[in-house]
């Protein structure tokens, strides 16, 4: 991570308690990356890590939302609808705000997070998103997908995914994938193991310089 970029974390009310952005911005960034963590874990996710490492020395300002289920310190994530209305006013108030971090807006996260960048990426008039590890279905339940999310992904969009991911298979992600949507393949599974880091590095390294900004 560039050691010029301007490190804080804002606390901001939503209508479910309040929640945390953690952002770091570069001199002159290009735009700004907001990205969720997943309903079963925080912000220290591998994926999430190198994704704001790789985007923010391309010179993207990247935020890492904090939802407030997980700051008010609860193990259980609340329902999708909850974590859309948290995330939206979080993201909007980051773009108008005082200080606010400049478009194009890239939406993501990781699993849940995803989830949730693709359900409120055209209220967020977002132009891109980056969905790590999106769970197209509950682990051997393929019949509950969740193709109707995905497709929301606006165009274009990118969707880096483990290659045992039981959530979802890269060939099963695939035959989903909507117009503008590519697939970056990673070994490992849902929650990327440490061996996993050089290739989410290369893989987010591309979609860094792909991004529209």
């Amino acid at each position: 991570m560039t050691g010029a970029a301007k490190e804080l974390v804002l606390e901001i009310a939503t209508p479910q308690g309040p929640g945390r952005a953690h952002v770091c911005r570069p001199p002159r960034a290009r735009g700004t990356v907001a990205l969720g963590h997943g309903a079963g874990g925080g912000l220290r996710a591998l994926d999430l890590e190198i994704a704001r490492e790789a985007l923010v020395g391309a010179g993207w300002a990247v935020v890492l939302v904090e939802q407030p289920w997980l700051v008010a310190g609860r193990r259980i994530a609340g329902r999708p609808p909850t974590l859309d209305a948290a995330w939206v006013p979080v993201v909007e108030s980051l773009l108008t705000g005082r200080g606010r971090l400049p478009r194009p807006l890239v939406v993501g996260g990781r699993s849940a997070g995803a989830r949730v960048a693709c359900r409120t990426a055209a209220e967020l008039d977002a132009h891109a998103a980056l969905l790590l590890s999106f769970p197209l279905h509950p682990p051997g339940r393929p019949d509950r997908l969740r193709a109707d999310e995905l497709a929301l992904a606006p165009d274009p969009s990118w969707v880096v995914q483990g290659s045992r991911d039981p959530f979802g298979t890269p060939d099963e992600v695939r035959e989903h994938l909507p117009a503008g949507t590519s697939l970056l393949e990673v070994p490992g599974t849902h929650s990327f193991p440490k061996g996993s880091a050089q290739a989410l590095a290369d893989a987010l390294g591309v979609v860094a310089g792909m991004l529209p900004g």
